[in-house]
């Protein structure tokens, strides 16, 4: 069994290089430790390790064996291997294509069902998707958990395609998005972080009316799902079930709804991403160090939206 698929990066190498700062000459990430741990010296003070490091991909948001399945003394690696390696192929070209939408250019149907599937996988394949899956099938059997990861791969495909697309733009500002430990990131406004919906590795359901979901695509531009129900009545309890819940079922699409050409302003950039760093487990990263601390910078969004149209 190759040593190389034991050291699994639950968010892909290709996509955290999408993050690098053009002006980097290291190619390296700013990668931030939210709970970073304490050492003690030889005279046996304690001291908090700094929480902020410069690192390249391959060494952040891995885990050893994470996705490697156990019995008894036989290990397997395939769905590092042969699962997630046909997911991200395919994905990688898929977020590739949405970063670069145009109205009228070819192709985009083809990357729609690609980049679903990966974005699906990707909430569930985390440290923190992990431990919700583990928590709703209500076991501790880590080789059970990872099966329900393969086979539960496109819980999230049917609502997401029903909802409304808005790739959002942050080219006029000056700072750029950021990735989190558990990038395809949910969003109600009624759900502060001590509500019941966002306890321990919880996150608000995608099938309540107000929740949104956000994956940056790049520095400059992000994907922003919101419901249908919830565009047509922003009104409503947030918190209700949208219309059709059940996530197993097929769903139309249609490309050309898509909506596209909406700048954010350096506040609303800054606001998603104190939503992203906030519904993180532990770690977030960026190009530059600055855009990892938006608390300093702009108000809290939480119970006023994220200020950017479709949410």
């Amino acid at each position: 069994m190759s040593a190389g698929y034991r050291r699994n990066h639950y968010i892909p190498v290709w996509y955290q290089k999408r993050f690098i700062s053009a002006e980097s000459r290291s190619k390296e990430l700013f990668y931030l430790d939210l709970k970073p741990p304490t050492v003690a010296d030889r005279s046996g003070v304690r001291h908090q390790l700094n929480p902020v490091r410069r690192l390249g991909p391959k060494h952040c948001f891995v885990e050893e064996d994470l996705y490697t399945v156990t019995l008894g003394s036989i290990e397997s690696t395939e769905i590092e291997r042969l699962f997630f390696g046909v997911i991200d192929s395919a994905g990688r070209a898929a977020v590739d294509a949405f970063a670069n939408f145009q109205h009228g250019q070819s192709g985009s149907g083809d990357t729609l069902n690609p980049l679903i599937q990966f974005m699906s996988a990707q909430k569930l394949r985390t440290p923190k998707g992990l431990a919700w899956l583990r928590d709703h099938a209500k076991t501790n059997d880590r080789n059970l958990v990872l099966r329900h990861m393969v086979q539960l791969r496109q819980l999230f495909g049917a609502i997401w395609t029903e909802s409304v697309w808005l790739i959002a733009d942050a080219s006029r500002s000056e700072t750029k998005f950021l990735i989190s430990d558990h990038p395809v990131t949910v969003y109600n406004r009624r759900c502060g972080p001590r509500s019941q919906w966002c306890r321990g590795f919880n996150d608000p359901d995608i099938w309540l009316n107000g929740t949104h979901t956000i994956f940056p695509l790049s520095p400059e531009r992000i994907l922003l799902l919101t419901n249908l129900a919830w565009v047509r009545n922003p009104y409503q309890s947030e918190v209700t079930t949208r219309p059709n819940p059940n996530p197993f079922r097929n769903a139309m699409f249609s490309v050309l709804d898509i909506q596209t050409h909406r700048f954010l302003s350096e506040e609303e950039v800054r606001e998603i991403n104190f939503i992203i760093k906030t519904r993180a487990l532990r770690y977030v990263a960026a190009g530059k160090e600055e855009w990892l601390y938006p608390e300093n910078l702009s108000l809290n969004p939480i119970g006023r939206g994220t200020g950017t149209g479709t949410c």
